[in-house]
């Protein structure tokens, strides 16, 4: 499910690029939360896979049909560069995970977007994502963060 290029937010800082699907939300931990007829769609943002590296592993210990809460651990997921727990964007029931992904799971570096989504579900959307634009605003902080500890001490 490839973005129109007309439609996505371009975003470059130091050594990060990336588009941004302005019809999705994102989380301040680096999801997107994408809506499809009452359903959620979540993965991990390209800064999220940047993060973790190229992923090897992935994990969830929750089943479909289960109720979750906002920031409740489903599981982990592990890159190169480090592991991380799953959490959970919704308040409701867990759908399911990306049947796709245990032969697939590469497409999560490759079309974090699109087809390397993580989990559905139903409910309520954690009350902290952001809309595009200020996932941005978000970005450039975070990005800031990282660009002062690099920087040697006076």
């Amino acid at each position: 499910m490839e973005s129109d290029e007309s439609k996505v937010l371009f975003y470059k800082r130091a050594n990060f690029l990336t588009r941004l699907p302005p019809d999705r939300f994102y989380s301040p931990s680096h999801y997107w939360l994408l809506e499809q007829k009452e359903i959620w769609r979540v993965g991990l943002t390209k800064f999220g896979t940047h993060l973790l590296g190229e992923i090897v592993d992935y994990g969830f210990d929750i089943q479909g049909g289960d109720a979750v809460r906002v920031g409740q651990v489903l599981g982990w997921i592990e890159g190169f560069k480090a592991i991380s727990d799953l959490a959970s964007l919704l308040d409701g029931t867990f759908g399911r995970s990306n049947p796709a992904l245990p032969k697939h799971t590469e497409a999560i570096n490759r079309d974090c977007y699109g087809e390397g989504w993580l989990y559905e579900g139903v409910g309520r959307p954690d009350p902290l994502c952001l809309a595009a634009q200020d996932y941005v605003a978000h970005l450039d902080k975070t990005i800031n963060g990282l660009l002062e500890k690099q920087r040697p001490p006076d």
